[in-house]
C-alpha cells in the first residue's frame, strides 16, 4: 500500500535544533515531528530525528535519517505494517 504524507515545516523548542516538519498521514491526521539536526550536533549532523511519532509510531525508538526522503519511506513503511 503506498502512502501520502504531507509535511509542514514548524519551529521546534528544542535546545539547539529548531527546524523541523510536521508530518501528517492521507486522512491529515498527524504521526510525526521531526527536527533536522544541526550541523553542530555529537550525534548525528545534519540528519532528521523522530522528534515525536504518534499513532502507529508511538512509543517505538528515535531513529535519525539522512534525509526528509528516508524519514518519509521510514514512515510510510511503518504505517503500512498496521495498514
Amino acid at each position: 500500500m503506498s502512502r501520502t504524507l504531507t509535511l509542514q515545516p514548524v519551529r521546534v523548542a528544542t535546545n539547539y535544533d529548531d527546524d523541523g516538519m510536521l508530518v501528517f498521514n492521507g486522512h491529515q491526521r498527524l504521526v510525526a515531528v521531526l527536527t533536522h539536526l544541526s550541523e553542530q550536533n555529537e550525534v548525528a549532523p545534519g540528519q532528521w530525528y523522530l522528534e515525536a511519532g504518534f499513532g502507529h509510531l508511538g512509543g517505538i525508538s528515535h531513529p535519525t535519517f539522512a534525509d526528509l526522503e528516508a524519514a518519509q519511506d521510514w514512515i510510510c513503511q511503518r504505517l503500512d505494517e498496521y495498514a
